[in-house]
């Protein structure tokens, strides 16, 4: 494979769409945002067309790229690049991949987002320490990826990872998206510990938390709050630091991995992290050897880093194929 040759990958987020031509390092060049609306899938999906081509119209050499690799949140068949759906209420069967292909004459592939995350972790991150490792995205929302000798297992019908809905605590007044209560995502994630502390202040509980402009409790906020001794925010923090505890546990018992990598915008500055190992049992992760840890790749650019080496990956496959 030559070295000038790249892989355009597309990373969607709620908010953006991040853009950039990738090397087989890993390397972005010149990456660009662009506004993104995952209202639908129908939505999105023109936004992603929309953003290509003005990428494209200021690359400087489109002739090295040879294929396109997005990564996007929701249920997606990472062998097809049909994507099923952004989540359960909002599920439009789209060949995401085909539909690209068409458009832009390129090979294109598609992939979870976290998905992405998992495999930059694998082959940039503590995938040259281990081969069996979880990673656990903490962000707007709560998700992971268990990789196994090497594998990340995507599931029978790519939904493995899930693990937001894992019920933590069958006693929680907090009812998640999904109907059940006290799944992980709803009392430990961003969103979710922002919606909690809201609840609480509707109640009247007395806070020095505030609103921001976006309409959520920060979670630096709430963290500061928590060691200022704030009731609300010490309430909430505590429900997710016993909540993420026993999550991180329970998958530790079922997959037996020898780290966990925690990645997502809740936890880079390593206080999440601080807080949550006195709270891990040291029976139960006696044997994640490698220990647990903050991720070292940008949480910004893990899921497009990610994107791009799962294209190079299926087209060194394609490659194989052709030659055989």
């Amino acid at each position: 494979m030559k070295v000038d040759q790249t892989v355009l990958a597309v990373d969607l987020g709620g908010t953006k769409i991040l853009i950039s031509e990738v090397q087989a390092n890993g390397e972005l060049l010149a990456p660009h945002k662009y506004r993104s609306d995952v209202t639908s899938q129908t939505t999105a999906y023109a936004g992603i067309v929309q953003a290509i081509e003005q990428f494209l119209m200021q690359a400087p050499d489109v002739k090295r790229i040879m294929a396109i690799s997005v990564s996007a949140v929701g249920r997606i068949n990472t062998a097809s690049g049909e994507w099923y759906e952004l989540d359960p209420e909002r599920a439009v069967d789209i060949p995401l991949a085909q539909q690209l292909s068409d458009r832009f004459k390129l090979p294109v592939f598609a992939a979870n987002d976290v998905y992405c995350a998992t495999l930059a972790e694998n082959m940039l991150g503590v995938g040259n320490v281990t081969n069996d490792f979880l990673y656990l995205n903490v962000g707007t929302g709560i998700a992971g990826r268990i990789v196994n000798n090497g594998q990340i297992l995507n599931g029978s019908h790519f939904d493995a990872g899930e693990i937001g809905h894992m019920v933590v605590d069958y006693n929680s007044p907090v009812r998640c998206i999904c109907g059940r209560r006290g799944c992980v995502e709803p009392l430990a994630s961003g969103l979710g510990m922002s919606n909690r502390a809201q609840e609480l202040m509707a109640q009247g509980q007395p806070t020095e938390l505030t609103v921001d402009e976006h309409g959520r409790v920060p979670v630096p906020a709430l963290f500061q709050g928590y060691e200022h001794q704030d009731l609300v925010a010490q309430t909430v923090v505590d429900q997710a630091l016993r909540a993420l505890a026993a999550l991180i546990m329970n998958v530790v018992r079922v997959a037996d991995p020898a780290a966990v990598i925690l990645g997502g915008g809740v936890t880079t500055d390593g206080w999440l992290l601080h807080h949550l190992q006195p709270l891990l049992v040291e029976q139960t992760m006696r044997f994640v050897t490698v220990g647990i840890h903050n991720s070292q790749l940008d949480p910004n650019l893990i899921a497009i880093k990610g994107a791009a080496l799962h294209g190079f990956q299926r087209m060194e496959m394609f490659d194989h194929e052709s030659i055989s």
